[in-house]
C-alpha cells in the first residue's frame, strides 16, 4: 500500500470512489451523488490540480482505495488553519488502518506547510467509528452544528473537530 498525492491523471479513479462514497455514506457528506456524478471528469481533474485543495490517494496493488483531502484557507486570517476534507475508504479496505494511514499522512502534508498551526474537520454525529479514529489521531471536539446535512426527510448533525500542527 503507497499513499501518495492524487494528480489529474487520477481523475477517474478519484471520481469513481467519491462516488462510491456519497452513494454509501449520503449524510457524511454535503455533496450529494446526483450532484457529483453531473460533474464533468475535467472538474474532477480540475479539483486534482487545485492551489487550495490537496488530495491523497490511498493505493493498493494499483487501485484507489482511499481518499482524504486537505483545504486550505485563502483568506489572509485564517491561513493557518487547514481543514482535513473527504475521508473514505472503499469496503473492501475498511478495518486495515487504511483510514488511520491517511489522517496520519494528511497530518504529515499539513506539518510541511509553513504557517500552519491547526488541522480541523466535521464527522457526522453517529458515525462512531470515524469519530474513535480522529480522537487516536490527536482531534478533540469543539462542537456540533446542528441540523448540519439533509439527506431525504433526515436530518443529520457534524460534530466539529480539531487538532494542533505539532508533533506528538
Amino acid at each position: 500500500m503507497i499513499i501518495r498525492a492524487l494528480v489529474a491523471g487520477d481523475a477517474q479513479a478519484y471520481r469513481a470512489l467519491m462516488l462510491q462514497a456519497y452513494d454509501a455514506y449520503p449524510q457524511a457528506f454535503t455533496s450529494s451523488v446526483a450532484e457529483r456524478a453531473a460533474m464533468p471528469l475535467s472538474w474532477w481533474e480540475k479539483r486534482l490540480g487545485g492551489a487550495l485543495d490537496r488530495l491523497l490517494g490511498a493505493f493498493v496493488e494499483n487501485e484507489l482505495a482511499g481518499i482524504v483531502g486537505l483545504a486550505f484557507e485563502p483568506r489572509e486570517k485564517a491561513r493557518h488553519k487547514v481543514t482535513l476534507f473527504g475521508m473514505y475508504v472503499n469496503a473492501a479496505h475498511q478495518q486495515q488502518g487504511l483510514g488511520r494511514r491517511l489522517v496520519e499522512a494528511a497530518l504529515e502534508e499539513a506539518r510541511r506547510q509553513p504557517g500552519l498551526k491547526l488541522i480541523q474537520l466535521t464527522v457526522t454525529a453517529g458515525n462512531d467509528p470515524a469519530f474513535a479514529l480522529y480522537q487516536r489521531c490527536g482531534f478533540i471536539q469543539y462542537g456540533l452544528e446542528p441540523l448540519a446535512v439533509r439527506v431525504g426527510v433526515d436530518y443529520f448533525d457534524k460534530i466539529h473537530m480539531w487538532r494542533e500542527l505539532q508533533d506528538n
